[in-house]
């Protein structure tokens, strides 16, 4: 196998991978080049503050009271300027929908856990819980079925 990486500010950034078959490291290269957007943070706002959350460290993104709030491993909750729908764009691979309003960090879920009401809630590593749609809930399950 050769590698190669040409490193030119003025050229144009392309990624082309020739192999004889798909494999896991071509899995792995594709999904790492998708999960890129260019950027790894968003700025969140709390109590006149104003931070740089990295997307690893952000458990999930929501929307609470018409205002799109990250939660980070911390538990914390910061104010975003940016909609859900624009973030879903620039957000990498591994945040997943769990619900109209909510984009999910899949590394941060703990497990989902059967509420009394007969749904589903995503549990978060630092507590912080939400439920998950039926529908989102069946496009989890076939995107774990399919590890």
């Amino acid at each position: 196998m050769k590698y190669k990486l040409i490193i030119d500010k003025n050229a144009q950034e392309e990624i082309t991978a020739v192999v004889h078959s798909p494999s896991a490291l071509t899995e792995q290269i594709e999904n790492l080049v998708r999960s890129f957007s260019g950027t790894d943070s968003v700025v969140g706002y709390r109590d006149g503050e104003m931070r740089k959350l990295k997307f690893s460290e952000t458990e999930c993104i929501t929307v609470i009271d018409r205002r799109v709030i990250a939660v980070d491993t911390n538990g914390n909750h910061y104010q975003i300027k940016e909609r859900l729908r624009d973030l879903e764009q620039l957000l990498p691979s591994y945040f997943i929908r769990i619900n109209k309003s909510t984009l999910a960090n899949e590394n941060r879920i703990l497990r989902f856990d059967a509420v009394f009401s007969g749904g589903v809630d995503a549990v978060f590593m630092c507590g912080w819980r939400d439920y998950v749609s039926r529908r989102c809930f069946s496009q989890i399950k076939r995107r774990y079925e399919g590890i």
